[in-house]
């Protein structure tokens, strides 16, 4: 079994509610470019994956691959969120709630997501690599992630429990 993932002191400085809102609209974001109101768990799910840098560096570098394949192709990531996953998104959700309250995002009935016009500036920009990549990467798996399937698919690809 891996161990879990170690964070440099920049990343583990990310780790505030203010940052991992930014993280959480970004992926609403993506997924509202393509797919309107974003489901929660997706959000949680690319928040999480977007922070692990060993999941960064392997993701697809377009969001028309197939995730089914990409999944098959790259089992470690199985592994990693099952070992990871469970403190991440123990950091996302302080995050999810934080952009609730100041109305960066709104949640409805069914538990779907949806950002505030002009909540979030478009262009992604950031004080270091790792700030610009993380926010890119929700942005990305905000879009690509519902291409697997319904939610549900989509999260047992990963390894995901919801």
């Amino acid at each position: 079994m891996t161990a879990p993932v170690e964070f440099s002191r920049e990343e583990r400085a990310l780790f505030n509610p203010a940052f991992m809102a930014l993280v959480s609209c970004r992926a609403v974001q993506g997924h509202q470019r393509d797919a309107g109101s974003c489901p929660l768990p997706i959000v949680v799910t690319a928040a999480v994956m977007a922070l692990q840098p060993a999941i960064r560096t392997i993701l697809p570098g377009t969001t028309r691959a197939s995730l089914p394949k990409w999944a098959e192709d790259n089992q470690s990531v199985r592994v990693l969120m099952a070992a990871n996953a469970p403190s991440l998104a123990a950091m996302v959700r302080p995050g999810i709630l934080f952009a609730l309250q100041t109305d960066l995002l709104n949640l409805d009935e069914s538990a779907r997501l949806t950002l505030r016009r002009r909540a979030i500036p478009a262009t992604i920009t950031g004080t270091s690599d790792t700030f610009v990549a993380i926010q890119k990467t929700a942005h990305m798996l905000g879009r690509w992630l519902p291409t697997g399937g319904s939610t549900a698919t989509t999260l047992t690809l990963l390894g995901v429990r919801p």
